[in-house]
């Protein structure tokens, strides 16, 4: 361990912080601004001079993208003569936000997230805070270490000792399927309704809404319309505990 890194353990201002992340991830931090944004909710994100919010979400976005990297490599590796509709299931059980959710509460994420306890409620943090602060981490190792070593700490720290593929590839995650056939049980009636986007936002983006008896319970936004309805059902999964 580096003089700097003793340092930051132990005599800097944010040591608590840092020794709470080395015990979590493995290693001392570079860039501290990086992790504490990952652990920032927007609910108490500051506007910054070039009008962007000081929260996690970029993070979040990025840290998405270079997990499904990561996570589709293996599985391309792993699954040598599966076809591409499987590789896709596979991967969607590995970063569906119930999984990111349980695996960043195993981690202790919880401690460190930072969010305005007065305007989050506990359904917000516990069906999508703890997975948008463990992509956001991702984004921050990312642009701390590079691509080469978020990797490694991917595969090493979080695949193997969390994540069992194989029993994975025996487990039903048809999020749409779950939650249209609970709906038919309950007697409920469920949309998928379209949202127009934001101004400046892609029109190849898709904002997709699943509504319940009336009741938005799931929002999902991908470029692919059926991945945005996976995405709102998962979603809705997860807040009617289905």
């Amino acid at each position: 361990m580096s003089i700097l890194d003793l340092y930051k353990l132990y005599l800097s201002a944010d040591k608590v912080f840092i020794k709470k992340l080395n015990n979590i991830l493995g290693f001392v931090p570079g860039n501290t601004v990086l992790y504490k944004m990952a652990f920032r909710h927007r609910s108490v994100a500051k506007i910054l001079k070039n009008g962007s919010r000081s929260s996690n979400e970029r993070l979040e976005f990025l840290g998405d993208a270079i997990l499904g990297s990561v996570i589709a490599e293996l599985l391309f590796k792993s699954y040598p003569y599966k076809e591409e509709g499987f590789l896709t299931e596979m991967r969607s059980k590995i970063v569906n936000r119930a999984n990111l959710n349980q695996l960043a509460r195993k981690m202790g994420f919880d401690q460190l997230i930072v969010f305005d306890q007065k305007t989050v409620n506990i359904q917000t943090k516990h069906h999508s805070m703890l997975g948008d602060a463990f992509e956001a981490l991702i984004g921050a190792v990312y642009m701390d270490k590079g691509y080469n070593f978020t990797k490694e700490f991917l595969l090493k720290r979080i695949v193997k000792p969390y994540i069992d593929i194989h029993t994975l590839e025996l487990t039903e995650t048809n999020f749409k399927s779950k939650l249209i056939e609970w709906c038919q049980h309950h007697g409920k009636d469920i949309s998928f309704d379209m949202v127009q986007n934001g101004e400046g936002e892609s029109v190849k983006l898709f904002t997709i809404n699943a509504v319940v008896e009336g009741e938005s319970f799931g929002v999902g936004r991908d470029y692919n319309k059926k991945n945005a309805e996976k995405l709102a059902a998962e979603k809705a999964c997860e807040a009617l505990s289905i």
